[in-house]
């Protein structure tokens, strides 16, 4: 049986993938990997997600220059939730989220709403084009 074969693929192809920190642990994103996605990040050691609103891979730092270098690809007790452990690479501090932000788990809920409790690193505006 083929490596890939392995993943628990939900109805769409997809399994959910969640990318954290190396080094400091922090969660930084969380996104869609189909066979396609997960077969080239293993290869490449680079972080490559599937799209769904653009349906179609999407090469995280393709555009915005913020790669993610692969250290480990793990797969969770049920095999259907895939994590990488990752170098944020691009900006120092690093930038994950695309609203400029070190992770996309920015918000936080304290007292009945949700606060942005972590500051924008890099204008958004500069950093897509």
């Amino acid at each position: 049986m083929e490596w890939l074969d392995e993943v628990k693929w939900d109805s769409q192809g997809l399994v959910p993938v969640i990318a954290q920190e190396a080094s400091s642990g922090d969660v930084l994103m969380f996104a869609w990997m189909d066979r396609e996605a997960l077969r080239r990040t293993a290869e490449t050691g680079q972080a490559v997600y599937y799209s769904r609103s653009r349906a179609k891979l999407w090469f995280k730092g393709e555009e915005s220059g913020h790669v993610q270098q692969v250290h480990e690809v793990r797969l969770d007790c049920d095999n259907d939730v895939v994590l990488l452990k990752v170098t944020q690479h691009g900006h120092d501090p690093s930038i994950a989220c695309h609203t400029g932000r070190h992770s996309c788990f920015f918000q936080l809920y304290r007292d009945g709403a949700w606060q942005s409790v972590e500051p924008v690193l890099k204008d958004p505006a500069a950093i897509y084009k």
